[in-house]
């Protein structure tokens, strides 16, 4: 388990995220907001205290403007990135799972 909660903080990504980790805010809500799974479901998977996901939903909420932006700038992003060419995660498994598996070294 996990110990104390952990600060929200951006200096090292480009959005909020629980100090000394990857997880990010929008991600965290995402999961439980939008895929409805529970805060201690995600906290165990995470290896984080519940305290921590309590406050990045938290930190979602009091802030609208700078999420909002967050996802504005995420969304600018993989548009860029698809028309260089990029597929997505969901494009790259529908391709292996229908046989046109990227060749490996040989």
């Amino acid at each position: 388990m996990a110990q104390a909660a952990r600060r929200i903080v951006t200096e090292l990504h480009d959005e909020p995220h629980l100090e000394g980790r990857r997880v990010t805010v929008r991600r965290i809500q995402g999961l439980v907001e939008g895929a409805g799974e529970s805060a201690q479901k995600v906290a165990d998977g995470f290896d984080l205290a519940v305290a921590d996901v309590y406050a990045a939903l938290q930190y979602y909420h009091t802030h609208p403007g700078e999420m909002a932006a967050v996802a504005r700038a995420a969304s600018e992003r993989e548009g860029t990135a698809r028309e260089s060419g990029a597929k997505s995660v969901a494009e790259l498994k529908r391709e292996r799972d229908e046989g046109d598996e990227v060749p490996g070294p040989g």
